[in-house]
């Protein structure tokens, strides 16, 4: 009996734990981190205040999980994306696509995964996610240079480029003062997904017509 009651406390803990990073996560959805006081994110959860500090040392911790959590959901779509089967370059094409497309529905949390002021905790987080997504990036080119797509080149430093061209590209249209409701930001996409062939050295007509739709 002591062992199933542990087991329930230890269920119970651990959906309090989900729940309060749901909080989290809607809350700077909806209104970025300034929106998102640890108040707010207890009462959203159906918590005390006290017990979100309790699963979290502080509030700079529970974004940092909340930003870790999200951003490797986002960051295992691109990975199916840019190393399953098929030419790099269009592989390459479709993740870098798939990337902005879902920054650009839901802009607001995007924008705070990549953009917005936080404390130095909470932006390590974010900056391990871009180092990974950089990995990603950097097999595909490896993999492009191999099959003859793409010409010599240091992987590495142009995969970090591409994840700079990712992101420093959305950072306006995420922004809060950025695309109005009605904008789907296709051509900007499109943009993007050229730069980035180009980028690699994609044969010009390749980086200039291929227009995969996005796996999401």
């Amino acid at each position: 009996m002591a062992y199933r009651k542990t087991e329930k406390v230890q269920e119970a803990l651990a959906d309090k734990r989900q729940r309060i990073l749901s909080a989290a996560r809607r809350l700077v959805s909806d209104g970025g981190f300034q929106e998102a006081p640890v108040t707010a994110v207890a009462g959203l959860a159906g918590v005390a205040t006290g017990t979100v500090y309790r699963h979290f040392a502080s509030k700079a911790a529970l974004f940092a999980e909340m930003i870790g959590e999200t951003s490797q959901r986002e960051l295992e779509v691109v990975e199916a994306i840019a190393l399953s089967d098929g030419p790099a370059s269009l592989r390459l094409a479709d993740a870098v696509r798939t990337f902005a497309r879902r920054a650009l529905r839901r802009r607001r949390l995007a924008y705070a995964l990549v953009a917005e002021p936080v404390d130095a905790e909470t932006d390590a987080t974010r900056l391990r996610y871009r180092r990974a997504l950089a990995r990603v990036f950097e097999t595909v080119v490896e993999q492009g240079m191999r099959s003859g797509e793409f010409p010599r080149q240091n992987a590495a430093a142009s995969a970090a480029c591409l994840v700079g061209t990712c992101i420093e590209g959305l950072v306006g249209p995420l922004s809060p003062d950025g695309l109005g409701p009605d904008g789907n930001g296709d051509e900007l996409v499109d943009d993007l997904v050229a730069f980035c062939l180009r980028a690699v050295g994609a044969p010009a007509e390749r980086a200039a017509t291929h227009a995969p739709r996005a796996r999401t």
